[in-house]
Order: structure tokens, then C-alpha cells, then sequence
């Protein structure tokens, strides 16, 4: 068995890692938001479970315009959310028990409260301090008009025009101005950033928005003369690296640099790119002298489909291999509907319309959904590479797709008239006990309320029941510390049938999945472990996963 410890400098090749998102984890003074004491208080469940590392969504100083990702400072800590001295005391505890401690970079943008921004808006136009964003003068008469039709992620124009009439650029909310990273000082200051966490002990860094930070401002600005194209769509209409604020060439010279630093640690610390971007080009990214890893999110995309999903598995391994990286497979995180529920859709369902729904159209069986996110899990976690495991996913949570919209705190809705529901379903807090005013989230209510049924999804009510999903998570995490060695994968495909996924590991272990609507035979071997309990007639049944000795 290849040795993928936490003593090792490429632990993170075949990592399990798990996501926190701080304000829902826990809350440890009562005030109903989560924080980095309650994150402390609950790390012996994440030892417990068996993950390698933890990731950290942003706890920064922030005015929560994009959920913690519109950051004022880079290098402290929310004053609601604890101080550096708890930020220590985290990294110190997980550490101690065996956990590697990844946190959120966002280097795209700064709040607009930034003290940079607060400069930059009081210097006025063509002053050095506004050169550290993106700020023009407007099209028209009396510059009116924003620069170009570039558009925001949330949707509209991605240019804010200010009190003196000069517009500056946020591809995602306006309250998230854009950096302008041909600016040296902009570059330095991130590596501070880099240095910074690394020197308290942080062992890596997830990469927010990744492929953004590299623009064409050379003038004129160019428009993408097909705004419904504005936003990542437009990739797949222009030839590679020439998108005017996507996924530009220019940007892995900034990732070149950050590995100089961040290989000047010993061990060297790790990165992974959110990089919304086709595979060939994601996986630039992840070379060794970039990154190391990028997020697979044509995996978490995929339909539960097998044809679909060895597709997927197939490119994902060969397009990291060619650059000598290990793949990455996520099924949920902070901004999708959380795969009990999304697995169960109808393919072609829309998202938000079906959030808007408050989940009844199409309404999901929840039993269903359950038992199909358990094999998605098993699949997942057989698989080369490493494994990103959102938090509440152990606990088999579902969307709460019913939140009511007097409710909703992601800015998505208001940003865009109220047609967009958000992502608030994902991320309402954890449920820990079964009873108590959040279900022992804290001490008093939670920033988001918590649907009644989650009391049976709680830790408590699952902790040591044989066949409870948290027991699931646990024993396929320690099994799979036996079994890995080598990242190669074989297919079997004689005699498996239609709709059924198998596959084979480096010394003969085997995973099995029926992804069909009917039972199938069950193939020879020793079961290791099933998703839902065998009924020992020979047979596989649907929405099932097996590993197989």
C-alpha cells in the first residue's frame, strides 16, 4: 500500500478533504453564526470520520454581499467569527489530530470595502491607488455608458459607475471590485497573503476563481459583441486563452510565482484552482509548477448516467495524468444543490426553477435520493485522486429547497430582481443533535432556519447505528486508507451490463455500480462494503455500489 500519510509532501494526491463552510458548522457563542471556536469544538468528528484535511470557506472580514467571498481583509479574521488567536488554536488542534488545514484564497476581488477601494474611490480618476483595480471612463456623450457589455456572474452589466463618472469592473457582485493584476503592488500584496497563513501553519489553499485574474486591458477594451455569451459560456465560442477576463494564457505566470513561495516551505504547501474551464485547459492549471490540483467540475456536472460518468472519469484521469497531476471528484459544495437532491432531478430539470418550487417540481423522494447519493459516495471515493467532501454530505443532508424568500440571505436573490433563488439551501447550518433550538448547532437559533426533519439526519441520531450514513462515510474513509496504492484504474466492461459501472484498483479490488433501474447479478468476490445493505440474493440492486475484495 503506497504510504499517503500526512507525513508525506503529496499527501494531497489521494486526500480526502472536507469542506467547512464556518457559518454553518457550528456556533460556539450563541449568536447564531458559526465560528472558528465551533469549528475547533467539533474537529474530533472530522478525525473521527477519517478525512486528511479540512478546507476552510473564507472566515475574512466581510459584509457577507457574497457570502464571505467579498473580502475587506485577506489576512485576519471576521471579528464575528473569532480573531487570529482562534485562527491558531484551530490550525494548532487539527494538527494535532492529524488534519491538514487547507484555507480560501480570493484573489480576484476585494470587498468594496477594502481599504485599497476606500482609496481608490477618494484619489479619484487616474490616480496610483485606482490603479489597483480596473477603473475606465464610460461610452457616450457624457460617459454614460459602462465601458463594454461585459457581463457579471450575477448577472447584468460588470461595470459600476461611481460619483465622479468612472466605471470600475466586478464580474461578480458590485460590491466585489476586480483587482488588476498587472499591477505589481497587487502582486506582491498576495504574496504576503501567501506567506502570511503559510507561516501560521496553513498546509495549502483553495483558489478561488482561478481563472479569472489575468485580463485584456490593453485599449480599446474590447466587447464580447454577444452578451448572452458574456460570462463563461463565451469560452467555448473563442479560441483558448484568448477570452478577454477568462482563462487568458497570462494567468499561470501568476500561479508560476505563487509556487516559488509556496514551495519555500518545507513541507512545500499545495493549492487547488477553481477554475470553471474545459478539462484540457483545467488541467494547466494543476502542473507541478502551478498548483498541483484543480476541481473536476465536469464530475460533479455529470448525470447519473454510466456512459456519462465513465466519460467523465476517463478524460478527468488521462488530462490530469498529462500533466502530472492527480485527478479531483466532488459531488457538493457551497454553491450547488447538494447531491441527495440534485442526483434525483430529472436530467434537463432546471435548478432554479426547481428551488423557486420550494422543491415540488418535480417533488424528490427523499429515501431515493438518499440511497442513490450513498452509491454516488462509494463510486466517488474509489476512484484515483483526491476526494472533496462538503460538509452535512456524512450526515446524507438534502437540499433545503423550501426556505421561504423572507428567509434568503445569498445576495443572488436581490442581485437579480428576485429571480434567482441562491444557494442558501446548501448551506443552512448543521444539525448535531436531535433536539434543542438548532439542533445543537449553538445555543440559540441559527442564521438560517432549520427544517424540522433534520433531527433525524443530526450526528446524534446516527452516531454508531449500523447503517446510518455518517457510519457509512466512516467506514468506507477507513477502508479506503487499506486499499489505495497507485492511482491507475482498469474498466471491466465483459459481461457488465448497460447502466452498470465497474472498474478495477492497482492489486485486483474491485467497485461496482448499477446505475439502471433494475437489479443486475452480482459479481463474484468478497463484498468489503455496499452503500445499502445486500439482500443476499445474488443481486445488485439499483442505485447501488459495492467494493468488491
Amino acid at each position: 500500500m503506497t504510504d499517503f500519510s500526512s507525513h508525506r509532501p503529496d499527501w494531497w494526491r489521494q486526500a480526502v478533504v472536507y469542506q467547512v463552510y464556518p457559518r454553518s458548522f457550528a456556533d460556539a457563542d450563541g449568536d447564531g453564526l458559526g465560528d472558528l471556536r465551533g469549528v475547533t469544538d467539533r474537529l474530533p468528528h472530522l478525525a473521527g470520520l477519517g478525512v486528511d484535511a479540512l478546507w476552510l470557506s473564507p472566515f475574512y472580514p466581510s459584509e457577507l454581499a457574497d457570502g464571505g467571498y467579498d473580502v475587506a481583509d485577506h489576512r485576519d479574521v471576521d471579528p464575528r467569527l473569532g480573531s487570529l488567536a482562534d485562527f491558531d488554536a484551530l490550525a494548532a488542534e487539527a494538527h494535532r489530530l492529524g488534519l491538514k488545514v487547507i484555507v480560501d484564497l480570493v484573489p480576484n476581488h476585494t470587498s468594496h470595502r477594502h481599504r485599497w477601494f476606500r482609496e481608490a474611490l477618494a484619489a479619484g480618476p487616474g490616480s496610483p491607488a485606482r490603479e489597483r483595480y480596473v477603473f475606465r471612463d464610460g461610452r457616450g456623450p457624457s460617459g454614460e455608458l459602462p465601458p463594454t457589455d461585459w457581463q457579471s456572474v450575477f448577472g447584468g452589466s460588470a461595470w459600476q459607475r461611481v460619483p465622479d463618472g468612472q466605471w470600475y469592473l466586478h464580474l461578480f457582485a458590485r460590491e466585489q471590485p476586480d483587482l488588476n493584476w498587472d499591477h505589481e503592488e497587487v502582486r506582491e500584496d498576495f504574496r504576503t497573503t501567501l506567506r502570511f497563513w503559510s507561516d501560521r501553519g496553513v498546509d495549502g489553499f483553495r483558489v478561488d476563481v482561478a481563472h479569472a485574474l489575468a485580463k485584456d486591458l490593453t485599449e480599446p477594451l474590447r466587447d464580447l459583441a454577444t452578451p448572452e455569451l458574456a460570462g463563461e459560456d463565451a469560452l467555448a465560442h473563442l479560441p483558448p486563452g484568448t477570452h478577454p477576463f477568462y482563462d487568458r494564457d497570462e494567468v499561470h505566470e501568476i500561479y508560476r510565482d505563487w509556487r516559488r513561495v509556496l514551495d519555500s516551505y518545507t513541507p512545500p504547501r499545495t493549492a487547488v484552482a477553481e477554475a470553471w474551464v474545459p478539462g484540457a485547459r483545467r488541467a494547466l492549471y494543476a502542473r507541478p509548477e502551478e498548483l498541483n490540483q484543480a476541481f473536476n467540475f465536469e464530475y460533479l456536472q455529470a448525470g447519473w448516467d454510466a456512459e456519462e460518468i465513465r466519460t467523465v472519469v476517463t478524460d478527468s484521469l488521462a488530462t490530469a495524468r498529462a500533466v502530472g497531476a492527480s485527478a479531483t471528484w466532488v459531488l457538493s459544495n457551497h454553491d450547488v444543490l447538494r447531491h441527495t437532491s440534485r442526483l434525483m432531478l430529472p436530467p434537463g430539470t432546471d435548478d432554479n426553477a426547481w428551488l423557486l418550487s420550494g422543491g415540488h417540481a418535480p417533488r424528490v423522494d427523499e429515501a431515493a435520493g438518499l440511497r442513490r447519493a450513498r452509491a454516488a459516495t462509494l463510486l466517488m471515493l474509489a476512484l484515483p485522486g483526491s476526494s472533496y467532501v462538503y460538509q452535512g454530505e456524512e450526515l446524507g443532508l438534502p437540499e433545503v429547497a423550501d426556505l421561504p424568500v423572507e428567509v434568503l440571505q445569498d445576495p443572488l436573490w436581490e442581485q437579480t430582481g428576485r429571480v434567482r433563488k441562491g444557494r442558501d439551501g446548501c448551506r443552512v447550518p448543521l444539525p448535531w443533535t436531535t433536539t434543542g433550538t438548532s439542533y445543537g448547532f449553538g445555543e440559540s437559533g441559527a442564521w438560517l432556519p432549520q427544517p424540522p426533519y433534520f433531527a433525524r439526519y443530526a450526528a446524534e441520531a446516527q452516531e454508531g447505528v449500523q447503517g446510518s450514513t455518517l457510519e457509512l462515510y466512516r467506514t468506507a474513509l477507513r477502508l479506503r486508507r487499506k486499499l489505495l496504492d497507485g492511482e491507475e484504474l482498469g474498466w471491466l466492461r465483459d459481461g457488465t451490463p448497460p447502466g452498470v459501472l465497474a472498474f478495477a484498483r492497482h492489486d485486483g479490488w474491485r467497485c461496482v455500480t448499477n446505475l439502471s433501474a433494475a437489479p443486475v447479478p452480482l459479481p463474484p468476490g468478497e463484498v468489503l462494503l455496499s452503500s445499502v445493505p445486500l439482500d443476499g440474493d445474488g443481486l445488485l440492486g439499483p442505485d447501488t455500489t459495492v467494493w468488491l475484495g
